[in-house]
């Protein structure tokens, strides 16, 4: 009872537009509409909904801020499905916990759990330009081999696991670690004050486990991948801490 009451508490706050919107989107699953295609025209959009013109371009519109839609003028015009872009997914999340109290332990807690399943999910599907755009990234991280300035190269240590991130299947355990990856990226950039000898040490703690892993991998040993990755964030979070 309870939930059906929150139910219709939100409905009664939508919009026409924004009701209309959300049948939209469903209209998209259930025609099994992908990236590219095209939406019914308005006067289709607006027979089906039994709504006004107007009511059906800020409810395209609305898509179009969210991502889902662009939307051109014209004869063969209309709303065409577009791939939400990562940046603008995290963009948002991260807007929402802008005023949320996350710690590093709150960070590491999730990242313990999802990165080692991660990179053990990613061994069977990385290709040789994976493995080649992983040993660049131990190269740029690594203190005795990287002339970049200290900042890259800890940005760059992030990178290495966006990589094994977009070789995983899975979207949303893939999802979820990126958007980490990019909250530490901030943190990198935003809140470094870390010695620059501290800097090195942790490189090269970094540019290290980051070989065993490339290596288990290499090897298609999933789960000595998943134990180095294991490793790596217990280490890691012990030095981000300090």
């Amino acid at each position: 009872m309870a939930t059906t009451t929150v139910a219709q508490s939100r409905t009664k706050r939508l919009k026409r537009s924004d009701l209309v919107a959300e049948e939209i989107k469903r209209l998209i699953t259930e025609k099994n509409l992908s990236p590219g295609d095209k939406l019914p025209r308005e006067s289709e959009l607006q027979a089906h909904f039994e709504a006004s013109k107007g009511t059906i371009r800020e409810a395209l519109k609305s898509l179009e801020v969210q991502g889902l839609v662009t939307v051109s003028t014209g004869p063969s015009g209309g709303g065409t499905i577009v791939e939400v872009p990562l940046g603008r997914t995290l963009q948002f999340l991260q807007n929402y916990l802008f005023f949320k109290e996350v710690t590093i332990d709150d960070i590491y807690k999730v990242r313990r759990l999802l990165e080692p399943e991660l990179a053990a999910g990613a061994v069977p599907h990385l290709t040789e330009a994976d493995f080649e755009a992983l040993g660049h990234s131990i190269a740029c991280c690594d203190p005795a081999s990287s002339h970049a300035d200290l900042l890259s190269q800890r940005r760059e240590d992030v990178n290495f696991h966006d990589i094994l991130a977009a070789a995983n299947p899975n979207p949303f355990l893939r999802f979820t670690c990126e958007l980490i990856n990019e909250m530490l990226r901030q943190l990198i950039v935003f809140g470094n004050r870390t010695p620059q000898s501290e800097h090195r040490r942790f490189g090269e703690a970094n540019a290290s486990i980051h070989r065993e892993i490339t290596m288990a991998a290499r090897e298609r040993n999933v789960n000595k991948v998943r134990e180095l990755m294991a490793q790596h964030m217990d280490d890691a979070a012990s030095s981000v801490k300090k």
